[in-house]
């Protein structure tokens, strides 16, 4: 991953006093992981100083990323053989989650 700048430095620090847990997936190295409760996301270090959210934020299993699929009218997060059930407090926590993160990644002036 390239050095970050001053202002991807000062977003992170925004997302560390919400709460927001910085964390390393090998996968991914040239990304920022961000996690907050069991949620997680990957933030794209790009020019002009901010992140662009990379792929899609998704529920923790076991400390990996989920996939959200469909299977026989559920929703699950899956991630290798382990699933876990779509349930409503899940999506909920989910979708405050990624609020939150979209908020605190906006430019401040």
């Amino acid at each position: 991953m390239e050095e970050l700048t001053r202002q991807q430095i000062e977003i992170l620090e925004r997302l560390l006093a919400q709460g927001f847990i910085p964390v390393a997936f090998p996968l991914y190295a040239a990304m920022v992981g961000v996690r907050k409760g069991g949620c997680a996301a990957l933030l794209d270090p790009v020019s002009g100083g901010s992140f662009r959210v990379y792929g899609e934020p998704c529920v923790l299993l076991e400390g990996n990323l989920t996939v959200r699929i469909a299977h026989q009218g559920k929703s699950w997060f899956v991630w290798k053989k382990l699933r876990v059930e779509a349930t409503s407090e899940r999506v909920l926590e989910l979708d405050g989650f990624v609020g939150e993160l979209k908020m605190l990644l906006e430019p401040r002036l």
